[in-house]
């Protein structure tokens, strides 16, 4: 069996700094040491059974970090959103060259957009990042909630619980991820209690929560600003897969 640990390596700064993880966590430190990418991930990016299950970078995480303890399924998004561009620098360098539209002519543009200029987001000043556990007051029914951000764990849940619910011919997206997503209402933390809330949460109370999520949630800027014609446009980084396979 070959050591992972007698790659190059390096260690990979984290969006949310660690904090949001258990005290006893290896990722409460705010940083993941990352092997350099080898032939052996190569053949996982093109492995089709692992792409059609939809875990290929979940498994390319996997063999790249070697942080004891640390697997894919333990970070939350942004975090591994940080570390599926560290490895793609690490692996091919920064400059990533695709396919973008101009969103005034609809003309496709090759762009060469450069990677190690994508700061991690600037988090709000007035949240507390101490644990994952975000107080939130909903604007219309005035219920306080409290809120968690997801990982890989809990998105495999939800995954698991979604698919379930598909072979029924039905849809829950939104009321299924707010039942993992929220911890407690009103101090309350049964999980019937934030079951039965959710299936009568107001829409615009709903909104304001997923909207908030996404203001409090650490993560890596996936956006540019580009020239297209004269003018300049903030256009989001597209992922495609000359990501992991660039073409020059």
């Amino acid at each position: 069996m070959v050591d992972k640990q007698k790659f190059p390596s390096e260690m990979i700064d984290l969006p949310s700094g660690g904090s949001v993880y258990s005290a006893d966590s290896p990722l409460r430190k705010g940083k993941i040491e990352v092997k350099y990418m080898t032939a052996k991930e190569e053949d996982i990016l093109t492995s089709q059974n692992l792409i059609k299950k939809g875990i290929v970078l979940d498994k390319l995480l996997d063999s790249l970090i070697l942080t004891e303890g640390v697997k894919s399924k333990h970070l939350i998004l942004g975090d591994k959103n940080a570390i599926l561009v560290a490895a793609r620098i690490l692996a091919y360098g920064a400059e990533y060259e695709v396919e973008v539209t101009d969103p005034n002519t609809d003309e496709k543009l090759k762009h060469v957009f450069d990677l190690s200029d994508c700061p991690f987001k600037e988090l709000p000043e007035d949240v507390d990042y101490s644990e994952n556990n975000f107080e939130f007051e909903l604007p219309i029914s005035k219920n306080k909630v409290t809120f968690q951000l997801l990982t890989g764990v809990e998105e495999s849940k939800i995954d698991k619980e979604l698919t379930a619910v598909k072979k029924l011919g039905s849809s829950a997206e939104i009321t299924t991820r707010l039942r993992h997503v929220i911890t407690s209402v009103n101090d309350e933390t049964d999980k019937s209690t934030i079951s039965e809330f959710v299936n009568t949460l107001l829409s615009r109370d709903s909104l304001a929560l997923r909207q908030e999520i996404l203001r409090v949630a650490p993560d890596v800027e996936l956006n540019q600003e580009i020239d297209l014609g004269g003018e300049l446009v903030t256009v989001d980084i597209p992922l495609t897969t000359e990501f992991f396979w660039p073409t020059s």
